[in-house]
C-alpha cells in the first residue's frame, strides 16, 4: 500500500470587533434575548438601504496588514444569493472579485508552542474579504429556532492555499491565527460565542505525487481542538475508503464533536451557484494611501516581536516569554507590572508560578485576577527591597489573592516585616548552632551542604521573618571561626 499524505485548505471566519452590525446601527452584543437586536436593514425589509461600518473595514484592513496581505485600493460588495432560514433576506452581502486583502501568510512551526515539533514555515493565504455573518439556528428535536442577532454582524473569512498537511499543522496555523487577531484587537475570537470557526477542505494522495486528490469539506468547526480531530478523522477515513478500493465523493460534510466522526450533509459535484451580482445599493470601497500608511503606522505589537523584545530588554528566557505572550491578556498584564520592578525576571517569576497556579486552583482567568499588575508589582519590590522573603511573599501573594488586600497591607496586619537586625539574627543563630551540634560537627569536618539545614532552622526558629542571606552569613562567619 503507498503512503498518503493530506492536502488542506481552510476558511476561517472571524468576528470583527465593532460596536454594531455591519450595515445597520444594530449593537454587536452577545448574549442579548433572540431577535432582540434587528432592525429594518438587518432583517432585509424592502426599501431598507445599508450602510458600511468604517471600523469593520478599517479592522479587516489592518488584519490584512498583521497577516502580511496586499492591501486592494478598490474593493466592492457583491450580493450572494441563496434561500435559506439564516438570512432573512434570502441574500448575504459579501465580497467575490474585488476583496479588501489579497495573499497574505501565517508562520507555522518553529520556537513557539503552537506547532514547536513542527518545522518552521509560512502557510499562504489566498484572501481575506469582508461580509456579514448570518443568523444562529438551533436544532431542538424536529424543531429548528432561529436568532436574527448575529445577523449581519461584520464577519472576515480568511482563506488559506492548500498548503497544510497534517492535523497538528492545522491546529498550530489556527493557533496562531487567533493570537494575532487577538493581539491586533481585531477580534476576541472567542469560540464560545462562535466569533471564530472554520470550515476544512480535506483531500488526500499518495506520497510523492502532485495531483490534489478529491476534497471533502467539513463545515462549521467551532473550536481549534474540533478541528484538530476533524481533520485527523477525515484523513484517516479517506485513506481507508481508497485502501478498500472504494473512491471519495466531493461533498459537505458535518462533524459531531461527541462521537468524534464526520458525516455527510449533502454531494458538491458542482459548484454552487450563487447568482453573485455587486451590491447596488453600497459604492465601491476606496482606500487612499495615506489612509492605507495611517493604519499601518498605528499596528500594534505582534507576539513574535513581544517575545523578542522581552527578552532583549527584560533578558528574560526565550521559554518565559513564550509563556508570557501565549495570551494577549497575561502579556498586557506582564507589560503593565514590568514597568514598576527593577528585575522583570523575578516578576515574570512570580507570574509565571503563584499568580497561574492560583488563577488554575481558582478556576478564573487573567482578566478577572484580583491581584492588579501594580499590586504584584508591588509586592516583588518589597522582595527585591528586602522587606519580606519569599517565602513570606508566597504566603503574602495567597492572602492577596483571596483577600483583595495590597501586599502592604497584608504584610502590616500579620506582623510579617522581615527581619534584618543583625543583633536579632545573630540570637537566632546561637541557638541553632546550640541546638545542633551533630550538624555543626559535620559542617566543620568538611560537609559544606548541612549549612543550608542550619538556615532552615534558623528561619524557623524566626518565623521566616529572618533574612535567609544574613542567616547564611552570619552562621558561616561563626562556624569557620
Amino acid at each position: 500500500m503507498p503512503a498518503y499524505e493530506a492536502v488542506i485548505g481552510l476558511e476561517t471566519h472571524v468576528q470583527v470587533k465593532t460596536g454594531s452590525k455591519m450595515f445597520c446601527s444594530c449593537p454587536n452584543k452577545y448574549g442579548e434575548p433572540p431577535n432582540t437586536l434587528v432592525c429594518p436593514i438587518c432583517m432585509g425589509f424592502p426599501g431598507a438601504l445599508p450602510v458600511p461600518n468604517k471600523l469593520a473595514i478599517r479592522k479587516t484592513v489592518e488584519a490584512g496588514m498583521l497577516l502580511n496581505c496586499e492591501i486592494a485600493p478598490y474593493s466592492k460588495f457583491d450580493r450572494k444569493n441563496y434561500f435559506y432560514a439564516d438570512m432573512a433576506k434570502s441574500f448575504q452581502l459579501s465580497q467575490l472579485d474585488q476583496p479588501l486583502c489579497l495573499g497574505g501568510r501565517v508562520r507555522i512551526g518553529g520556537k513557539g508552542f503552537s506547532g514547536s515539533d513542527i518545522p518552521e514555515r509560512e502557510v499562504r493565504l489566498n484572501r481575506i474579504h469582508l461580509e456579514e455573518d448570518v443568523a444562529k439556528l438551533s436544532h431542538k428535536g424536529n424543531a429548528t429556532t432561529v436568532d436574527f442577532n448575529r445577523c449581519s454582524l461584520p464577519l472576515m473569512e480568511i482563506v488559506t492555499e492548500p498548503d497544510l498537511r497534517s492535523a497538528d499543522e492545522v491546529y498550530c496555523y489556527l493557533t496562531n491565527l487567533k493570537q494575532i487577531l487577538q493581539y491586533g484587537d481585531i477580534s476576541d475570537c472567542d469560540q464560545e460565542k462562535g466569533q471564530m470557526r472554520c470550515d476544512v477542505n480535506v483531500s488526500v494522495r499518495p506520497v510523492g505525487t502532485s495531483k490534489f486528490g478529491t476534497k471533502a469539506e467539513i463545515k462549521n468547526l467551532n473550536s481549534i481542538r474540533a478541528a484538530h480531530r476533524a481533520v485527523e478523522y477525515e484523513i484517516w477515513r479517506q485513506v481507508k475508503e481508497i485502501e478498500a478500493g472504494g473512491t471519495i465523493v466531493q461533498e459537505t460534510r458535518g462533524w459531531n464533536d461527541d462521537t468524534g466522526e464526520s458525516y455527510s450533509m449533502r454531494n458538491k459535484e458542482t459548484v454552487d451557484d450563487y447568482r453573485y451580482f455587486p451590491e447596488p445599493d453600497l459604492m465601491p470601497i476606496y482606500l487612499t494611501d495615506a489612509y492605507i500608511e495611517e493604519i499601518r503606522s498605528a499596528l500594534p505589537e505582534l507576539p513574535d516581536q513581544m517575545r523578542e523584545r522581552f527578552v532583549r530588554e527584560y533578558g528574560l528566557t526565550e521559554y518565559d516569554a513564550q509563556v508570557l505572550t501565549q495570551e494577549k491578556a497575561l502579556a498586557d498584564y506582564f507589560n503593565q507590572a514590568a514597568k514598576l520592578v527593577k528585575t522583570q525576571k523575578t516578576l515574570s517569576n512570580w507570574i509565571q508560578t503563584e499568580l497561574l497556579r492560583e488563577l488554575s486552583a481558582a478556576g478564573t482567568t487573567i482578566e478577572e485576577c484580583p491581584v492588579t499588575p501594580k499590586e504584584l508589582a508591588a509586592l516583588v519590590t518589597m522582595i527585591e527591597a528586602g522587606t519580606i522573603n519569599g517565602k513570606i511573599g508566597k504566603v503574602v501573594f495567597a492572602e492577596m489573592f483571596t483577600s483583595g488586600k495590597n501586599a502592604k497591607t497584608v504584610v502590616e496586619e500579620k506582623g510579617l516585616i522581615q527581619v534584618s537586625d543583625s543583633g536579632a539574627i545573630e540570637g537566632f543563630v546561637n541557638q541553632v548552632i546550640e541546638q545542633n551540634p551533630s550538624q555543626v560537627e559535620q559542617y566543620q569536618s568538611g560537609n559544606p551542604k548541612v549549612i543550608q539545614f542550619l538556615v532552615g532552622q534558623t528561619m524557623k526558629l524566626s518565623k521566616g521573618k529572618a533574612n535567609p542571606q544574613m542567616c547564611l552569613e552570619l552562621l558561616k562567619k561563626k562556624l569557620d571561626a
